[in-house]
């Protein structure tokens, strides 16, 4: 009887260290989507959108996270408003009909109990094609300023822009784009 309650007590312990996953809220004022493509063969031109929300759940023992990441279209920003309004025309982002780009991850890899690469589907003006995120840095910590647990990671993917039917001047203006999303999220 006394091994049986040992075996029980133990049991009970060891489940009781498996961690959960854990829910982060995306950080809009620290998560920028960034995208390059190559102007004419005379420069690389960055711009980015300044509202993204989402969240991301992570499990770091079991290996296991998801992603969702939601970009409002409209806040693409170049620098130049009339700039920002050609691209949301209909030949590029068409925000009249697609107001939001979204990311949503259907596997994470990790090496360890850190995530490498997300695997997900990307919606942008209205296709959804397959992309991988690799992620090039990651951290989870408590957030110095905060005092809650944060996740932050930067990732980069390429993408052609006909695939999701934007590719107006290619190749002039390089249908190849390479995407940068630096996020942070913390725990509500």
């Amino acid at each position: 009887m006394k091994k049986i309650l040992l075996s029980l007590a133990l049991l009970a312990a060891t489940g009781s260290s498996f961690a959960a996953p854990e829910i982060y809220v995306i950080d809009p004022t620290h998560t920028f989507p960034v995208f390059e493509y190559n102007h004419f063969g005379l420069s690389k031109q960055k711009h980015g959108f300044d509202k993204t929300s989402g969240q991301i759940v992570l499990d770091r023992e079991a290996r296991t996270a998801s992603v969702d990441v939601v970009i409002d279209a409209k806040s693409v920003n170049t620098g130049i408003p009339v700039f920002n309004g050609h691209l949301q025309d209909e030949d590029f982002f068409d925000t009249a009909k697609y107001d939001s780009i979204r990311f949503k991850s259907t596997r994470v890899k990790f090496e360890g109990d850190q995530p490498v690469a997300v695997e997900g589907e990307l919606t942008l003006k209205g296709v959804t094609k397959p992309v991988t995120l690799t992620i090039t840095h990651f951290t989870a910590q408590q957030h110095p300023m905060m005092k809650k647990d944060a996740v932050g990671a930067n990732a980069t993917a390429t993408i052609k822009r006909s695939d999701f039917n934007m590719g107006k001047f290619a190749p002039y203006v390089s249908d190849e784009i390479t995407l940068y999303l630096a996020v942070e999220a913390i725990k509500p």
